[in-house]
């Protein structure tokens, strides 16, 4: 019987019940919900439904992600959206990383999506694709908190599953063939300088998508994580901008 973990302190999942419009936000892989919360807190002053599910395997020990797939991420979004079709008209979906993935998958498959907002997204990670073919190995050093700002820490894994390695690489080839089905209008954020995803990422997802709304926003200053980091307000800002403009439209065509 696989041993279970409690949950770390500050990787709990974050839900607010605030008006029809929803916004279902991810966290990235390895890391926990606390990357993302100050966007959902943010989110929710504003009035809007949040959900911030956590990702199983995550926010516990490295040896429970270890034991999941990249199924049961999807399964953790794909609940977390149901929570919010119960209550709001319409959602957006926002995330971090491998969340910036799972947001990616969210839309090729839920059509009524209105708008996402992908941070710093993988579609390709050359260097985790070869570590995940690595025999014998069991654990990798940590990739999490890649920040900028020195006084910032992310609540992330000290090590890797290879096994998670294998898991986060099929999801990305599945979430990369199928960008032409995302169709609904995207804000795309990307740091300059990122030593987990590489930047090129967030550029071939803005060609790749097939929507004509589409604006990418690079960030001068942080580095992956950058929700934690120094240009976490500008992210904020420039969501709540999106969110408007996006719902704007939504009522002019109605």
């Amino acid at each position: 019987m696989a041993k279970e973990y409690p949950v770390l302190e500050g990787a709990e999942p974050f839900y607010f019940e605030g008006n029809e419009i929803g916004i279902l936000v991810s966290h990235g892989f390895t890391g926990s919900t606390q990357s993302m919360r100050p966007l959902g807190e943010a989110y929710a002053r504003e009035g809007y439904s949040v959900c911030l599910p956590r990702l199983k395997g995550h926010g516990t020990h490295y040896e429970e992600m270890e034991m999941a797939t990249y199924q049961d991420w999807i399964d953790s979004v794909e609940e977390g959206y149901r929570w919010l079709r119960e209550r709001c008209s319409t959602i957006f979906v926002t995330g971090l990383s491998i969340g910036g993935t799972l947001t990616l998958y969210m839309a090729e498959n839920h059509q009524e999506i209105k708008g996402i907002i992908p941070i710093n997204a993988a579609i390709h990670i050359p260097d985790m694709a070869a570590a995940a073919n690595l025999e014998d190995v069991r654990f990798l050093d940590a990739i999490g908190s890649d920040i900028k700002n020195p006084d910032i820490k992310e609540l992330a894994y000290e090590k890797t599953p290879v096994r998670s390695l294998r898991e986060i690489t099929e999801l990305m080839k599945k979430v990369k063939a199928d960008l032409g089905k995302v169709t609904c209008p995207a804000l795309i954020f990307v740091s300059k300088e990122d030593h987990v995803v590489p930047p090129s990422n967030s550029y071939d997802i803005f060609k790749s998508i097939k929507t004509g709304a589409k604006e990418l926003v690079e960030l001068e200053n942080s580095y992956h994580v950058a929700t934690l980091d120094n240009d976490q307000e500008q992210i904020i800002k420039r969501t709540l901008q999106f969110l408007r403009r996006a719902l704007e439209t939504t009522s002019l065509q109605e």
